[in-house]
């Protein structure tokens, strides 16, 4: 299966836009979502290929998220990437 669609989930404006920038520029049509909803609301309107999901943020962390993903049957085929910009274990 070619990924061509990816959805990124990330509370901070500044990840989204480069993440963005940078998938666009390779070839990838790219969603976005800022938190557990608006990445469900995405995923109603389209199913992407793959999810790349940032760790913290507010409501539901991006573990959560990945466990509330996989329990939809219709997106348990979608892999999902889960990154952090945090480097430190104080982050």
């Amino acid at each position: 299966m070619a990924i061509t669609k990816v959805l990124i989930v990330d509370d901070s404006k500044t990840e989204l836009m480069f993440l963005t920038d940078l998938l666009q520029k390779n070839g990838f049509t790219v969603r976005t979502a800022e938190n557990a909803d608006d990445a469900f609301k995405r995923l109603a309107e389209e199913k992407p290929d793959l999810i790349l999901m940032d760790v913290v943020m507010p409501g539901q962390n991006g573990f959560q998220l990945t466990r509330a993903i996989n329990r939809t049957p219709e997106f348990t085929d979608v892999p999902i990437i889960i990154c952090t910009s945090k480097s430190l274990e104080t982050d």
